[in-house]
């Protein structure tokens, strides 16, 4: 864990330069393609989108972005969210170099010549593969290079947004798939790193502060759940209709590479309808935390940006999630907002953390990420409300989330939800068969045969000297082989088994640590003996083992009622 967390700093560095990078790259992709000039100052694209440019100018980004995918790395392609997933749960935590490099130029060229995506996305795979990149240079295990690849994920994020306890329950939600101090405190250090350096690369404070007032009391909060609900309903028309898009996108009987160009017509005419569609859009949020978009431009903001930005991503073009997901929630909370007390602007705070939620299946991240962006921490019991109603929404209707429906379409299921290992809270002395069947170390080899040709009930039995100690376990495959070796069977079976190491398991043991060592033994029965004495007091098999699992299952599904109502036959008795 030190160790890890040591590293993790180097990590959390390279992470926020890394973010820092991207933010120039799309500054100056955006500079050069809207206002033919060269800066790497952040340009809002709707101050000079007009005329058949809108059109042009995104297209030729995507067409340059779909060759970098084809002759460069595939993997470029899409949010990168869920490409950093797959590296940690099927690919050993090992990302390539070319991802790390081509990964941000193509999300600046994507975000900086017009695409509707945010830079979190692709920070967070670059810094993944900063962090996997680094970790490949030392000997490490898979779940170490993990650690170092999440870290990288975090302190990117941390570096843009300014959020790192968000990065770090995002880390925990989406990308760690464990809650473990190896993992845990490295990320904590990276993210960390990352938020020292940004004063010095980006700069301080909140990213889209606000400074309305937060509604408070009961009624506020069931609003909040209520907007949840709707939130939770949007960000699963949202998953199930990008999808739809995919596929569609899927039957062209084109090249996937020609794709994003597509997509990106559809890009030009949303840009033409609205030209604040186009790009990152930060500034739409802050106009919405702001209340200054109202009435028709709020709901032509919703539409539009939906459309421009799920035809783009189901085309399979390079950028992010979750600055849509904030305008799309921002928007959404404003509208319902106007027929709210307070401000539209918090209830607008309120749809972005509703909506973030849902579609990540990630509820602490979407209501810590809200008050982080904003600086307003009297808001977290609205943005809980609004994430948790919205979350419990979205696991109800969808069966993945935005990122891991994508996986699964690779024949990969990925599991949110984190248990306590039943083998880990469970002791071997609870399950083991105690006073097992056990045969004496001084029984000839030729009288084992006869056993296990007549009498045996199990494939192997613990064999134990006159002190009633294990000292190995035979197997009818033992018997078969010794026959062979030795046709007159005169050897002890002490004599037999005094060459081979016994794994034993002990009562007080964690059903887990065996579990392993019969992994590791590759034997399907191990002893367990007293650790004072030595003595054989049972005998464990993974039949037993699986038992823990089917306890745990019937725990979870068997309903049982211990208090009985009073019947009326017994109140008159």
């Amino acid at each position: 864990m030190l160790l890890l967390a040591a590293m993790a700093v180097v990590v959390g560095s390279g992470g926020a330069a890394a973010a820092w990078l991207l933010l120039k790259l799309i500054g100056l992709v955006t500079n050069l393609a809207w206002f033919g000039r060269v800066s790497t100052s952040a340009a809002n694209i709707a101050d000079a989108a007009s005329g058949p440019m809108v059109i042009i100018i995104p297209v030729t980004g995507s067409i340059v972005i779909g060759l970098m995918a084809r002759f460069g790395s595939e993997k470029i392609r899409g949010h990168g969210i869920p490409e950093a997933i797959e590296a940690i749960l099927f690919g050993q935590s090992r990302l390539s170099a070319k991802v790390a490099v081509l990964k941000p130029l193509s999300s600046a060229i994507s975000i900086g010549s017009g695409g509707p995506f945010g830079a979190e996305g692709p920070i967070i795979m670059t810094g993944g593969a900063i962090g996997s990149l680094f970790a490949q240079c030392f000997h490490l295990s898979a779940a170490e290079r993990k650690t170092l690849l999440v870290a990288g994920a975090a302190s990117g994020m941390t570096a843009i947004f300014g959020t790192p306890v968000a990065a770090i329950l995002l880390a925990v939600e989406v990308l760690l798939f464990e809650w473990k101090p190896r993992s845990l405190v490295p990320v904590i250090a990276a993210a960390l790193t990352a938020l020292s350096w940004r004063p010095l690369m980006i700069g301080v404070g909140p990213l889209f502060p606000f400074t309305g007032d937060v509604v408070t009391g009961a009624l506020p909060l069931v609003a909040a759940a209520g907007l949840g609900v709707t939130g939770g309903m949007l960000a699963a028309l949202l998953s199930s209709t990008l999808y739809r898009i995919e596929d569609l996108f899927h039957r062209l009987p084109i090249h996937w590479m020609w794709w994003p160009a597509i997509g990106a017509v559809a890009v030009g005419l949303g840009g033409l309808a609205d030209a604040r569609v186009l790009g990152a859009g930060y500034n739409n949020i802050q106009d919405l935390l702001d209340g200054s978009v109202i009435g028709e431009a709020l709901a032509l903001l919703l539409l539009v940006k939906a459309c421009v930005w799920l035809v783009a991503l189901g085309s399979g073009t390079s950028g992010g999630v979750l600055a849509p997901l904030l305008i799309l929630g921002g928007a959404l909370g404003a509208l319902v907002g106007t027929l709210l007390p307070g401000d539209t602007g918090y209830w607008a705070l309120l749809g972005m953390a509703a909506v973030m939620s849902a579609a990540m299946r990630a509820p602490l991240t979407g209501a810590v990420f809200a008050i982080e962006l904003t600086g307003r921490l009297d808001a977290l019991p609205g943005t809980v409300a609004a994430a948790a109603a919205s979350y419990a929404v979205a696991v109800l209707v969808l069966r993945r989330s935005i990122l891991t429906e994508k996986i699964s379409r690779r024949g990969r299921h990925i599991l949110q939800e984190y248990a306590v290992d039943p083998l880990a809270i469970t002791q071997v002395g609870q399950i083991m068969t105690q006073d097992p069947q056990t045969l004496p170390a001084e029984m000839l080899a030729s009288a084992v045969s006869e056993f296990f040709a007549s009498d045996a009930r199990h494939r192997s039995y613990p064999v134990i000297d006159d002190d009633g100690q294990a000292v190995g376990m035979v197997s009818r495959a033992d018997a078969l082989r010794w026959q062979l070796i030795e046709p007159d069977g005169t050897s002890t079976l002490g004599e037999l088994l005094s060459d081979r190491s016994l794994p034993l398991a002990y009562p007080e043991m964690p059903c887990s640590t065996v579990a392993e060592l019969m992994v590791a033994e590759d034997t399907g029965r191990v002893p367990v003996v007293d650790r004072q004495s030595g003595r054989l007091v049972g005998i464990v098999a993974r039949r037993d083992l699986l038992q823990v699992r089917a306890e745990q299952r019937r725990d979870e599904h068997e309903r049982v009622r211990f208090v009985q109502r009073t019947r009326r036959a017994d109140a008159k008795a």
